[in-house]
This record gives C-alpha cells, sequence and structure tokens, in this order.
C-alpha cells in the first residue's frame, strides 16, 4: 500500500497473488502518492478508479485489481516469483535492443498524441535495421535455433 503501490506502479508488469490489498492511503494523513502514484495509477487504470482510491481511501483486492488493470495477472499465495521468472524468461528470448525501443514507444503514448507516436514507432523499426540483434535475430530464425544477443 502506498509507496509499495508506487514502487509497483513504476514496473512494466505487476502480479498480485490473490489475498492481496492494493490502496493508496496517503490522504488520509494529509499526504499525497508523492513518488508518481498520482500520475502512474491513473493512467493505468483511468480517473475515476484512480480517484476512488485516492480521494475516497479505496481499497482494492487483487481481483479488482486485475479487472481494471493495475496488475496484469493473480496467482495463487506463493506463486508470484514463479509466474514474474516464466515472464522473465519468456522477456529473454526477445532481443534487448527491441525490447527497449517498444518500452521507449509504450511510454511515449502517455505523452505524445498517437499520429507521433505512430512516426517514433517507423523511426525506431528503421533504427533496428542497423543492430547487431536485428541480424542475430533473423540468422538464428533462419537457421532454427534460438539467437545469442549482443544487445548491440
Amino acid at each position: 500500500m502506498g509507496g509499495g503501490l508506487e514502487v509497483a506502479l513504476a514496473c512494466d508488469l505487476r502480479i498480485a497473488e490473490g489475498q492481496a490489498q492494493m490502496a493508496m492511503p496517503e490522504a488520509a494523513v494529509g499526504l499525497l502518492p508523492c513518488a508518481g502514484g498520482t500520475q502512474n495509477l491513473a493512467w493505468l487504470v483511468g480517473e475515476g478508479w484512480a480517484k476512488r482510491m485516492i480521494l475516497c481511501g479505496e481499497r482494492v483486492s487483487a481481483q479488482q485489481a486485475l479487472t481494471i488493470g493495475l496488475v496484469e495477472a493473480v496467482v495463487e499465495e506463493g506463486q508470484a516469483l514463479e509466474k514474474a521468472m516464466e515472464w522473465a524468461r519468456n522477456s529473454e528470448r526477445q532481443s534487448p535492443t527491441s525490447i527497449a525501443a517498444c518500452k521507449r514507444l509504450i511510454q511515449t503514448a502517455r505523452k505524445e498524441p498517437m499520429f507521433a507516436g505512430m512516426g517514433y514507432e517507423r523511426d525506431e523499426f528503421i533504427n533496428l535495421f542497423n543492430t547487431n540483434d536485428q541480424k542475430e535475430g533473423v540468422q538464428a530464425f533462419l537457421e532454427k535455433r534460438k539467437p545469442k544477443w549482443t544487445n548491440s
């Protein structure tokens, strides 16, 4: 809750165990979520849910957090690390340079109109053709083997 939820909001993906409860209780003690909580929460769940959680002090269950887009998965108690490792292994198969470009573009959607983001996307796509990872990815695909990423 509070600062702990703000740390989770800064992550790319969030997993909650079924028993989890999430809240932003800072206003109850005369403060506000000051580590990006007002911005990240509103962006993820929409203004209405952000106001319910921040202005009204409403707690949400793990299942409700999944429904409103606050988390991407709910797992049984004790299974969060296993799920996170599964996602990490899946991500590990992707090109680091591609992942970095995709993260930049996804974050751009928070502050730029879609038509601007589409131009940035095209530029990033073209830039990836100059990377060793792109060449390795295509070669590995053609040779039916796992790529050896160099992040270059």
